[in-house]
């Protein structure tokens, strides 16, 4: 009696066991221990042979209806044209000005450059009137927008805001990335973690306070600089970045051209819109931005000053801010480089454009003239 019993039992366990089994193979993942298993477990034997099919069968209900997709591709957005590439100048107005175009040529991804002297006055650019995606290097427009709202006594950098933490949501499944209130920061504070540290939350924070995408465009227009625009928070940005390649495509949203760029330094360094405090407050916590070591950085020397914020998105990186020499000689600088093979490629060639710009007029070797700390 018990025999028997045993005997069912064990029976309704294999049986149990054959069902689960490929419930569990469809949940079968690629780890180790499972190449582990996959090497030394004995082959599952082969099933029997199926009877071949007669002529006389029909062959259209061995055959499933290919089901075509619903959903139609997503539009191309109206902002987004072709990039069109031309030619380089048949002539230069200097030697700095070829070997710029010759640095920043548009092989393997297009590259966009502006500088201006602002010892001299003088601007040279390579696709400088072309937009690029701003990516993070939008930020310096967004702390000045909330810097010049401190000075207007709408806030202050004591005021405590919420940072905008993003929630998890599918790609372009809404015009707006959902996010959540977080931890309370002041405005310094954010003001530090959106350019020091490039922290989107902090950087959402200040967008959120000052009035959103519109109030940093209207601030922008108030400057008097065409060519830079800002369409989405960063929450939004990061979720759906990856819709075209920046190499081969203009989109104009979120966008900057490198002359642009440029001005907007140029006027921040000027003091042209934001208080002696503001602007000391701005520059100096530019000054010490942790990101993008292999980028503007990399390749100038230890004495030269630098005040800037990097950006990144899909196939592209930028580093944008003011370069001063021992000699007091200073620049405003806007980098943007697409393609290039991968983002070591790029960082690589932002940090030979900076040397360029850095070396290509003078050696800076003469005199002692820092003059933007107390200026």
């Amino acid at each position: 009696m018990k025999t028997g019993l045993t005997f069912r039992l064990l029976s309704s366990l294999a049986l149990v066991g054959a069902v689960l089994s490929p419930i569990s193979a469809a949940h079968a993942d690629s780890s180790l221990e499972a190449e582990f298993d996959n090497t030394l477990l004995a082959p599952a034997p082969k099933s029997p042979a199926r009877p071949a099919v007669q002529p006389s069968a029909k062959k259209s209900a061995l055959v499933q209806p290919v089901t075509k997709s619903t959903s139609s591709p997503r539009p191309t957005p109206p902002t987004v044209r072709p990039f069109v590439a031309y030619g380089q100048p048949r002539s230069y107005g200097s030697g700095f000005e070829a070997q710029l175009h010759s640095v920043a040529g548009p092989g393997n991804g297009r590259i966009g450059v502006a500088v201006i002297d602002l010892t001299t006055g003088k601007s040279v650019s390579v696709l400088g009137d072309t937009p690029f995606p701003m990516a993070s290097t939008s930020k310096v427009a967004i702390a000045a927008t909330f810097l010049d709202g401190v000075d207007k006594g709408k806030w202050s950098l004591d005021d405590q805001f919420p940072l905008m933490l993003p929630v998890r949501s599918a790609k372009f499944s809404s015009s707006k990335a959902p996010v959540r209130a977080g931890q309370m920061m002041s405005g310094r504070q954010l003001i530090e973690a959106a350019l020091i540290h490039s922290s989107n939350p902090a950087t959402d924070a200040l967008l959120a306070a000052v009035g959103g995408p519109v109030a940093v465009n209207r601030w922008i227009r108030s400057t008097g600089i065409e060519g830079m625009r800002i369409d989405r928070d960063i929450a939004t940005l990061v979720r759906d970045d990856g819709e075209v390649d920046p190499a081969r495509m203009v989109d104009l949203r979120d966008s900057a051209t490198p002359l642009a760029m440029a001005q907007l330094l140029s006027g921040l360094f000027q003091g042209k819109w934001l208080s002696s405090r503001s602007r000391g407050f701005l520059l100096s916590t530019m000054e010490r931005c942790e990101t993008g070591k292999r980028r503007m950085r990399a390749q100038l020397p230890s004495d030269a000053r630098v005040a800037h914020k990097t950006g990144t998105l899909n196939n592209t990186a930028s580093d944008v801010g003011i370069i001063q020499a021992p000699d007091g000689h200073v620049y405003a600088v806007a980098i943007y480089v697409t393609g290039q093979g991968g983002k070591a490629g790029r960082d690589a060639r932002i940090a030979s454009i900076a040397s360029t710009v850095y070396y290509g007029n003078e050696s800076h070797q003469a005199g002692s003239a820092l003059v933007y700390a107390n200026k």
